[in-house]
């Protein structure tokens, strides 16, 4: 196995990662925009005013998504793992 062969196979692993944590982090960060918004037209200063809806949220968005983020790793590993041990 080559460098190269070594370095994209990394990249792979890479883009599968922020594919698969996008969605959770896009979350975080509208829900957190929206409470940050009401806490401040409405001067409350609570922390766990900002941690808990982001926490459900993320939850929500990990359990609607992770068949696809599933789908993402099998394919991950058919296309690119297995071929790499197998020596093809």
């Amino acid at each position: 196995m080559t460098e190269t062969e070594i370095a994209d196979i990394f990249r792979q692993f890479m883009w599968t990662a922020v594919w698969m944590g996008a969605p959770m982090i896009g979350a975080a960060l509208v829900v957190g925009i929206v409470v940050g918004l009401f806490q401040a037209l409405t001067s409350i200063q609570e922390l766990t005013l900002t941690f808990a809806p982001k926490l459900l949220f993320m939850l929500l968005v990990f359990w609607l998504t992770a068949g696809h983020m599933a789908q993402l790793l099998a394919n991950l590993f058919d296309n690119l793992v297995l071929p790499a041990i197998a020596g093809t």
